[in-house]
């Protein structure tokens, strides 16, 4: 009986230890306070100051279309790695999902370091062409991909791919029609995770970025060390936002995933 109450408080304070900063954030960004401390009254000013000033728009703008673009290749690379992966000799199996394994581990500071001696320093590419900068993303996000669609294919018939070549079907429609439908779940998961890389990443984007252009965690990290109290605020709100779009997502998700679970016993029952 102890344990088991023991167990309860210990996640009652690991849940308040992970939301209740969050949510004091957002209870302060509906109010006119410029500081943590004393709330001083209701206000929508952090949220108008949030979708009116073009330096925080074109900010939030490059981050997200970084962000697709940079998840939208490491989908492709990452799918298609899995799948060499899975249907190569065990050995080159083993070898490509250790390699695979590094990036992961690797610190971001290391990754972003190296991407930037190869190209900048090495290639001669200018930051300016934002090269860097995506292949850094691309580079922080494929393998995660990797990992989401690797299981999915792991679940799967390996003789389907096979079967449908016997059956007269040329690789590439044997690919497309055939194989990619059956892992669908894990390149959307794979995306979605590559997304939220891509956008939480601050080390790879200080060392590859223009220096006209700043993500979502660059541009807060710079603006906590003296930026205006009303671009200050304003990132509360930007915070809070995020966080309710994140919620919305895992909540949609979860509600289809339980009624297509539903779906699928009404028909074996």
């Amino acid at each position: 009986m102890i344990w088991k109450t023991f167990r309860k408080l210990f996640l009652l304070l690991v849940l308040v230890f992970l939301y209740l900063p969050i949510l004091i954030l957002a209870v302060y960004s509906f109010t006119e306070s410029t500081n943590i401390g004393a709330i001083r009254g209701f206000s929508l000013h952090n949220y108008v100051t949030l979708f009116t000033t073009s330096e925080l728009t074109d900010m939030i703008t490059g981050t997200i279309t970084l962000a697709l673009a940079a998840a939208a290749i490491a989908t492709v690379l990452g799918t298609i790695g899995a799948i060499g992966a899975f249907y190569s000799r065990k050995n080159a199996s083993r070898f490509i999902t250790t390699l695979n394994q590094i990036p992961v581990i690797n610190a971001d500071v290391v990754t972003g370091f190296s991407i930037c001696v190869l190209l900048v320093v090495a290639l001669n590419i200018s930051k300016d062409s934002y090269i860097p900068l995506l292949a850094g993303h691309v580079t922080l996000c494929a393998p995660f991909v990797f990992l989401s669609v690797m299981p999915r294919i792991q679940q799967m018939d390996p003789s389907i791919y096979e079967a449908a070549l016997d059956l007269g079907a040329t690789p590439f429609k044997a690919l497309t029609q055939i194989l990619i439908p059956q892992i669908v779940p894990g390149i959307i998961s794979g995306f979605a995770l590559a997304v939220t890389l891509s956008l939480d990443d601050y080390f790879i984007a200080m060392y590859t970025k223009p220096a006209t252009f700043d993500t979502i965690s660059t541009y807060v990290v710079n603006a906590t060390k003296g930026a205006q109290t009303t671009i200050k605020t304003a990132l509360w709100a930007l915070s809070t936002v995020i966080f309710l779009i994140v919620v919305l997502i895992v909540l949609v998700t979860n509600i289809r995933s339980l009624r297509k679970a539903n779906m699928e016993g009404g028909r074996r029952a």
